[in-house]
């Protein structure tokens, strides 16, 4: 049994099926990649998951230890040790980033806010009165929120594009972070395209307009995106030369 267990999920926006059937189990403490071209469903995925508005009226059932998370709000998923990373972190104008850390952090000394820090290599003295806003580059607004991720110490945590709109070494900083949360016994569910997020992960599970498609080894899966995906009838079919 999986810490998350998703079982035959479906979801319809728009009149459209854009999760078909999703059977995937996420064991306690890997780094899982879910992978898929561009409009296969792996965002809306995780908005399901986490219960986000407008992604609430599923089929089929998803199970947090071994209990049924269906009808629970996302305050209430957060709770239980559930979060989600967004592709495009998020600004808030007006707080610090030293509230933004404290506001989920299990210990919310100031002592706690500067270990987070420190490990996403940010130095405490110059961020943690810094605002959370458009002054800070995507790269450090990216590590900022994994600092606030390090500091919930979750179950689960889901991250959507970790390598989106960042610098060579902002990444090197996150995946020492992945590690240090697979060392804690986390589960990482990486969202993502990239061959070089994917080789992070443990195994991988590949989506295609909204199906599991196949799943295994880094390895097995990888081929998907050396290969240019498989030719099939997904609409966002990449062109020949293209990555999916």
């Amino acid at each position: 049994m999986g810490i998350l267990e998703v079982e035959n999920l479906t979801l319809e926006l728009g009149g459209k099926r854009v999760l078909d059937g999703l059977t995937i189990d996420f064991w306690e403490g890997h780094i899982h990649a879910l992978i898929g071209p561009n409009g296969a469903g792996k965002s809306t995925f995780a908005s399901a998951i986490m219960g986000l508005a407008g992604y609430r009226h599923i089929g089929g059932d998803i199970r947090f230890e071994g209990e049924s998370i269906k009808g629970l709000s996302v305050d209430e998923r957060a709770r239980l040790g559930l979060t989600l990373a967004w592709q495009e972190p998020a600004r808030y104008q007006g707080l610090g980033v030293r509230q933004f850390i404290q506001a989920g952090a299990k210990d919310k000394s100031l002592d706690a806010v500067k270990k987070a820090l420190r490990l996403v290599d940010l130095d405490p003295a110059t961020y943690m009165y810094r605002a959370v806003d458009r002054t800070l580059s995507g790269g450090e607004r990216k590590r900022v929120e994994l600092a606030s991720i390090l500091a919930m110490d979750p179950k689960v945590v889901m991250m959507d594009e970790p390598d989106s709109g960042i610098d060579v070494a902002a990444l090197d900083h996150i995946f020492a972070a992945l590690k240090r949360l697979k060392g804690k016994g986390t589960t990482v569910i990486l969202i993502t395209h990239s061959q070089t997020v994917l080789e992070q992960a443990d195994h991988g599970f590949l989506i295609c307009s909204g199906k599991l498609v196949d799943k295994g080894s880094v390895d097995k899966i990888a081929h998907y995106i050396k290969d240019k995906c498989i030719p099939c009838g997904h609409k966002n079919e990449p062109e020949l030369g293209e990555v999916p």
